[in-house]
């Protein structure tokens, strides 16, 4: 474990995403250490930028703009993409177009596009999926970092339809019956 102070921000929504409190609300742990899971993408982006000499978020950003198989949608400075290798059906990641490792550099305007982006892509998987349940996280760098070139704060949000079970805690991966480029479609196409 890394001794840095991070935080981590989440919601769950629904009984089965993990939510314990009837009403809707979102969360703010801060905690004085940097996660397990959090030290593995930091480590991960570290290896492909010395690798590449660049963020692995810009360039997955840069193919999907490119292809749009995946993009949900996108306004001047955010982009929702169904990811390529998702952990669940309709999974949804948020990003920044432009770099930034932290989200705490957000500027004002900035918050309100970000906001517009998210609340479609929740209109949009609610109108597609329903009232499914789901967990969204904030995936930033930890906090009082200094800019990092190799990481991309983003969002991940994963509706709850598919169960883990033993092959999935077994293993580490994830069964997910819906191609992203299918999940984009149907989000895409719903009608608001």
């Amino acid at each position: 474990m890394c001794f840095r102070p991070t935080r981590v921000v989440f919601k769950n929504f629904g009984r089965a995403a993990g939510a314990s409190l009837e009403h809707t609300h979102s969360q703010l742990i801060g905690l004085p250490i940097v996660p397990e899971l959090v030290q593995e993408e930091l480590a991960g982006s570290k290896f492909y930028y010395n690798y590449k000499e660049r963020c692995v978020f810009c360039d997955m950003i840069r193919q999907e703009l490119q292809s749009q198989v995946r993009v949900l949608l996108e306004n001047e400075e955010f982009l929702a993409v169904c990811p390529f290798a998702p952990r669940s059906p309709f999974e949804v990641w948020i990003l920044p177009k432009n770099h930034y490792s932290s989200y705490a550099d957000l500027t004002k305007d900035s918050c309100r596009l970000l906001a517009q982006v998210f609340q479609e892509t929740l209109q949009r998987l609610e109108k597609v999926i329903g009232k499914a349940p789901y967990n969204f996280i904030l995936h930033t760098a930890p906090f009082r970092e200094p800019e990092l070139t190799y990481y991309h704060w983003h969002f991940e949000i994963m509706p709850k339809l598919t169960l883990m079970a033993g092959f999935e805690w077994g293993s580490g991966f994830f069964i997910n019956p819906t191609p992203p480029e299918d999940a984009a479609q149907y989000l895409r196409e719903a009608q608001l």
